[in-house]
């Protein structure tokens, strides 16, 4: 069975600098570091299939639109009959501080609502998240307004510098699996 490595962002243009497309930042790295130049719309998502050692690896990256965004991570679990487990989702996180990286396995949404999707749609949340730390908006600022504003030049070069680190903890979750990369990447 293959890995399934689903980056969750916004599609268009408009949502490229955002940081919310951090997902979509490191699925895009992780593609360019492998060599992969071919994607293909498969429900209802930038799909690039490739393989990684002897092992078959799906990078997605939903063009459905964040809040829905596990619709196509289903559709696409279940046309390459990939496990649960085998799901990774890269993401950016509220809750961490601006440039880091955290793993985790399984837990609830926390108020994201494309994690929330995914959960609804996978029929259960035991996948890996590879969490892109974004940090909270200031003062009484909507995280909806936030994470979906253009970023300001500095801002856009501190999530760009956190990109190679995520992309790097996405390899080390398909090369030694989570509970490494979780020992590697949780404790600072």
């Amino acid at each position: 069975m293959p890995m399934l490595v689903v980056g969750l962002g916004n599609p268009g243009p408009e949502y490229a600098e955002t940081r919310h497309n951090a997902g979509f930042m490191v699925v895009d790295m992780l593609a360019e570091n492998m060599r992969v130049s071919y994607w293909k719309d498969q429900a209802g998502a930038k799909v690039a299939v490739t393989r990684l050692g002897d092992e078959e690896l799906v990078l997605a990256k939903p063009q459905t639109f964040m809040n829905i965004s596990g619709k196509a991570a289903g559709k696409l679990v279940e046309l390459y009959g990939a496990a649960l487990t085998d799901v990774i989702v890269v993401h950016d996180d509220l809750d961490l501080p601006e440039g880091s990286v955290r793993v985790k396995r399984g837990g609830g949404h926390g108020g994201h609502n494309g994690l929330r999707s995914l959960t609804e749609q996978l029929g259960g949340a035991e996948y890996v998240r590879v969490r892109v730390g974004i940090g909270r908006p200031p003062g009484r600022q909507d995280p909806a307004d936030y994470v979906l504003e253009p970023m300001r030049r500095d801002v856009a070069e501190r999530l760009s510098a956190v990109i190679p680190t995520a992309t790097q903890a996405v390899l080390h979750v398909l090369e030694r699996g989570a509970d490494s990369a979780m020992q590697e990447y949780n404790g600072s």
